[in-house]
């Protein structure tokens, strides 16, 4: 298929709603909170902002960069802009597609649980203060093999059918609506935790940095955080940045998308943690944290159901626009390297990832005792994805630009030819890809594989 018959985002807002609904998802309003509450609440929050400025917003722009420069799927993009007899670079694709493929395997799980407590919010299933009860009503779903299965499919079911639409009339013209209502409901879910009797100590334990509370643990989660949570080293800025207009500013872009990201976070962290101290709960109630305590925690203020619905229905929203991200990669590629249509690309990536998610859906229940190093399916997917896939893709992408690829040609690609005045920015962009980002990232997979 010819880059001229390739669909595109059709404007800036275009560009900026559907990369922000990559980077929004599960990982801000179930991730973030929860990873904030066991680590220290204000300090994590000081040493992830750092992190995401020396290693997510340099490895973003250039994955976006890359993409746009080649408008190709993340195979082919490292064939086009390789230098000649360098093709082992297009490994950096291979496994950002293999990477896409788990995440959405797990993903797309976690996914339809988050579907099916929008309709138990409502249903009143989850109407307790007692967090034994909710617990048991979580138990309940995930080792059910047949609603785990069925949520899963109708996670894929309703997102296939977008990418099914393309690229400008299916992902973008999707973003452009649900972008808008994620923040205008997680603002009032703000404004009414707000409003509650002791919520002041929640913006204390999010706001007010307690130093003593930085050790190696929490730089190496945030870190990790902020590598993953952008959304790269699994093709999808790759694959989006294709899709980029030529006249896009990627550096503004990307850090508009970063603070946008970091604004949602936050406003899950408002949402979340007055209403937790307001009530008593343990704010490092860690994974558990979304499904387990938040219920408790809605249903002990006056209207909580209506707002946990609301925040279940927002945390679809947000694991809506990250899973058609990632789902795009391989399609992408099918369609490109199999000139398929998008319709059969898209069939063959759902079938594909129901396969592989098959195990991971059923982890809790028939397929419990499917273990590998210890983990079940559902773990070994994240495992080797977050940190074998992604980061080692994440090296190999720094060390490509940084090395390969170049300076005067990232000049060239972020200064869109010469008519941006970013030339400084430019410049410590390539120092922190050629030596900060590839060091830290390696520190991640080093503790990863548990050798620090």
């Amino acid at each position: 298929m010819s880059n001229t018959s390739r669909d595109g985002f059709t404007s800036t807002f275009g560009v900026l709603v559907a990369t922000l609904g990559s980077a929004v998802g599960l990982g801000n309003i179930w991730k973030f909170p929860y990873l904030t509450g066991t680590n220290g609440g204000a300090s994590f929050l000081l040493v992830y902002i750092i992190a995401t400025l020396l290693v997510g917003l340099p490895v973003m722009m250039t994955e976006i960069m890359l993409g746009r420069a080649s408008r190709a799927n993340a195979i082919t993009t490292f064939e086009k802009l390789a230098p000649k007899g360098q093709g082992f670079w297009k490994i950096i694709g291979v496994m950002g597609i293999a990477a896409a493929v788990l995440i959405l395997a797990f993903y797309t799980e976690v996914a339809g649980w988050v579907f099916a407590y929008i309709f138990k919010a409502l249903s009143g299933k989850l109407s307790s203060v007692d967090p034994s009860h909710t617990k048991a009503v979580f138990g309940e779903l995930v080792a059910n093999p047949q609603s785990a299965l069925i949520w899963q499919w109708i996670v894929l079911g309703f997102t296939g059918a977008i990418i099914m639409c393309g690229v400008s009339k299916g992902i973008e013209a999707v973003s452009k609506k649900l972008m808008p209502v994620l923040f205008l409901l997680l603002i009032a879910l703000c404004i009414r935790s707000l409003t509650l009797p002791g919520a002041m100590r929640g913006l204390e334990f999010l706001f007010t940095p307690d130093f003593s509370k930085i050790n190696s643990a929490v730089i190496l989660t945030a870190v990790g955080l902020a590598f993953f949570k952008l959304s790269i080293g699994m093709g999808t800025m790759l694959t989006y940045g294709s899709y980029f207009r030529a006249e896009q500013n990627i550096p503004l872009t990307a850090t508009r998308v970063m603070f946008a990201d970091l604004t949602v976070s936050l406003l899950a962290g408002i949402a979340i943690f007055p209403a937790v101290f307001a009530f008593g709960f343990e704010p490092a109630a860690g994974p558990s944290l979304v499904f387990i305590t938040i219920p408790a925690v809605f249903h002990s203020m006056p209207g909580g159901s209506i707002f946990m619905a609301l925040f279940f229905i927002l945390t679809a929203i947000a694991a809506t626009g990250a899973i058609l991200s990632i789902m795009e990669v391989p399609v992408a590629m099918l369609i490109e390297r199999c000139n398929w249509s998008r319709k059969k690309a898209t069939a063959i990536s759902l079938l594909t990832i129901a396969l592989f998610g098959l195990p991971a859906a059923l982890s809790q229940s028939l397929t419990a005792n499917w273990t590998l190093f210890g983990l079940n399916t559902f773990d070994l997917f994240d495992y080797i994805s977050s940190n074998i896939l992604m980061p080692v893709g994440g090296i190999l992408l720094c060390i490509f630009a940084g090395w390969s690829y170049g300076l005067p040609k990232l000049k060239e690609a972020l200064s869109n030819g010469g008519s941006l005045n970013n030339q400084a920015l430019i410049k410590i962009l390539f120092v922190l890809l050629r030596y900060i980002a590839p060091l830290l990232i390696g520190i991640i997979l080093l503790n990863g594989f548990g050798l620090i």
